[in-house]
């Protein structure tokens, strides 16, 4: 054709050059820029800019009302100093402290007198040598001179800490004047006993806008600790003139932090006080359980996501305060993955759980002692289930298990028969309080007993297998959930609950003395709680917990996405048991799930520790342990657990506790005070615990 070769098919290629391409002398610029510490932080990013910019010009805008602030202060400080001059203040009070005053009176006088004649005299030669001038060289003189007696003055009366008469008696009403100055932001600190009086801040990024609040990050001195100023947030809300739900502290950590870098928070108004949002779970079609569930905002309007997937989950709080709609979003989500087994026992007996039936691999509504023994059945039936996943993953090569845990690939597969599988306990006082005998293998126990044993097991070994349990309880004390239950509970959610107690109970041991307790919210902030994750969450991996207010989900909304997880698991043909109506009896095998728990063996039953020694063990926490805290005052102890001084001393006498005086270091020096030995403490525990002392009396041995 005409010479020419046809071509049958173009192949698809890239122009490759091997040279390297030459950077442009801006591009060079830009990243020198970036890089030269040479230039200032505040040059290198563009908000940054944008903030020094603005912060100039309030500056400059103010600059005039400061001068004129200065030199009034200056001009009092200047009458004070001329006046204490005047009168001979030095030496009348250096006659005073000699008791010498009525023979030095005569000479006080006459230097007072002559004080008094050098001010007139000073003040007529101004007088004159401005007259003069001015006639000589005009009225400029005036103006000249009064300049430079007001910079004289404002540089007198500029603030500066220890300078008398430079600041108020009575102070006006405090307000967030620290994101115009931040010297208000230092005296914050000073007043809050955070840093010293001669120390100071290091601004890292100035106050910006940003959400409905200030933010601001700033250095402490060295040796100053954030996590003291996490724990002392009321203290530094009282400062700044705010209320603490305003005030959000977090220690910066990761690379651009260190344990002395703290990022300040301060909303304009009440976080919280504005109506809550619903879930954005009503916008989606379905949902996938590995990714974390929607779970509500912090104060900044955050989104705070919760994983649920390998771990477990907490609820704890008193009635009426939104407990059991945070754990309906955690189940919000799993609903709408039709590859997840859903088991629910709602001991509350309500219609809150009653649309998740239509889901739900096992379902029960009730609070009688037949629905905990159906409880038991269901725990015995996971017990086995997570014991042939084990075993199945030992037959299964590397490439499909990694390691000894569900993947994502393994929980979706049927054939493999691993679904993610969540059981949602609604409050779980009730079977962990049941005293219905039962005899397991030879052995007699309670109900309770049995599934605090089962739930302790699954909380330990079931999240590897694709097990998430959740528990929620109106009634978080050390009486009903067991400390070896809530030691492998992962993720923990308190809401407003009574005392820091029963916060230290759900959060952990000595959360309260790091700045979180619950018991602080206020009644009004339904649904709002303190969020301690297991797992990184939006807020950061290295969050040890945030205060979250969780979506709000009605229960028309709750029932529509029970309605839609439904249709998927009926397009997916995953829809079994008890909402497929196929609620058949489990398949139990006592024996093997008695071994796994160890129940044939010697049960030891942990003995209760009476108050208040109970109280003042969780309030020591860690520091009960060998290299902990030697001492502690009574004091603090007294002002911890808020208990009456005399009773409190009596009760701890009748443990073997006896007060002694030690000396401790405050921030008025080293004091020595009344107190307790830590080891004194300690030994009472041991006693308590092997039977020696039974509510504060000492039991004898007979032989």
């Amino acid at each position: 054709m005409n010479g020419r070769e046809v071509v049958s098919a173009v192949l698809e290629g890239e122009f490759v050059n091997d040279q390297p391409s030459r950077r442009s002398w801006g591009q060079r610029l830009v990243d020198w820029w970036q890089r030269s510490p040479r230039v200032p932080g505040v040059l290198k990013s563009r908000r940054l800019v944008v903030q020094a910019v603005k912060d100039l010009v309030v500056a400059v805008l103010r600059s005039p009302f400061r001068f004129v602030g200065a030199v009034v202060r200056g001009l009092v400080v200047a009458a004070r100093w001329w006046r204490s001059w005047v009168r001979v203040a030095d030496y009348r009070a250096a006659a005073e402290q000699s008791e010498k005053l009525a023979d030095k009176f005569t000479d006080i006088r006459a230097l007072a007198l002559f004080r008094w004649k050098v001010t007139g005299a000073v003040v007529v030669l101004a007088a004159v040598v401005v007259a003069v001038l001015d006639l000589v060289y005009g009225h400029r003189v005036l103006w000249i001179t009064g300049g430079l007696v007001a910079v004289a003055l404002a540089v007198l009366g500029r603030r500066k800490d220890g300078s008398p008469g430079r600041k108020p008696v009575l102070a006006g009403p405090r307000t967030l004047t620290w994101t115009m100055d931040p010297q208000v932001l230092v005296d914050a600190f000073r007043d809050a006993k955070l840093i010293g009086k001669d120390e100071s801040l290091r601004l890292v990024e100035r106050a910006t806008r940003q959400g409905d609040g200030w933010a601001v990050t700033v250095d402490l001195p060295a040796t100053r600790k954030a996590a003291d100023v996490v724990k002392n947030r009321e203290a530094l809300a009282s400062a700044l003139a705010v209320d603490e739900v305003q005030l959000i502290v977090e220690r910066v950590r990761g690379n651009g932090g260190h344990a002395g870098r703290v990022a300040l928070w301060v909303a304009d108004e009440d976080p919280y006080g504005s109506p809550p949002l619903r879930t954005p779970l009503l916008t989606v079609e379905r949902w996938d359980a590995w990714r974390p569930v929607p779970f509500g905002r912090d104060a900044r309007q955050r989104r705070v996501d919760l994983p649920l997937v390998w771990t477990s989950l907490l609820v704890g709080a008193i009635p009426r305060q939104g407990k059991t709609f945070a754990a309906r979003l955690a189940a919000a989500g799993l609903i709408l993955d039709p590859h997840t087994r859903l088991y629910v026992a709602d001991f509350k007996a309500g219609k809150d759980w009653y649309a998740a039936a239509q889901v739900a691999h096992r379902f029960m509504a009730g609070d009688e002692p037949a629905h905990v023994l159906t409880l038991v059945d269901w725990l015995v039936e996971l017990v086995a289930e997570v014991q042939g996943r084990y075993r199945r993953m030992q037959d299964l090569d590397d490439e499909v298990c990694p390691e000894s845990k569900i993947t994502p690939t393994m929980s979706r597969d049927p054939n493999l028969d691993m679904p993610v599988t969540a059981i949602f306990i609604d409050e779980v006082q009730i079977p962990l309080e049941d005293r219905t005998p039962l005899e397991v293998q030879d052995k007699k126990l309670t109900a309770g007993e049995y599934v605090g044993e089962l739930l302790t097991w699954l909380a330990r070994k079931g999240p590897a297998a694709g097990i998430v349990l959740v528990l929620a309880t109106q009634r978080p004390d050390s009486k009903t959930i067991p400390s070896n239950l809530r030691a492998v509970l992962g993720s923990r959610f308190a809401l407003r609950v009574m005392d820091w107690r029963d916060s230290n109970i759900v959060l952990g041991e000595q959360m309260n003395t790091r700045g979180y307790d619950s018991s602080r919210l206020l009644a009004t902030h339904k649904g709002v709680g303190i969020l301690r994750p297991d797992g990184e969450t939006t807020a950061g991996a290295d969050v040890l917990a945030t205060t979250v207010r969780t979506y709000y989900m009605p229960n028309e909304d709750w029932r529509a996405i029970c309605a839609r997880g439904r249709a998927l698991r009926e397009a997916e043909g995953t829809l079994s048991g008890h909402a497929a109506g196929q609620d058949n009896r489990p398949m139990l095998d006592h024996a093997a799930v008695a071994k796994a728990l160890g129940t044939v063996a010697e049960r030891t039953t942990e003995v209760e520790v009476p108050e208040p020694l109970a109280s003042v063990v969780d309030y020591l926490g860690d520091d009960l342990q060998p290299g902990g805290r030697d001492f502690v005052p009574t004091a603090e102890l007294v002002a911890a657990l808020d208990v009456e001084p005399t009773a409190f001393g009596l009760r701890m006498g009748e443990f073997g506790c006896r007060p002694t005086r030690d000396r401790i270091t405050t921030d008025d020096g080293v004091r020595q005070v009344r107190g307790y030995l830590v080891a004194d403490i300690r030994a009472a525990l041991t006693a308590v615990r092997e039977g020696a002392i039974v509510d504060g009396e000492v039991v004898e041995d007979d032989h």
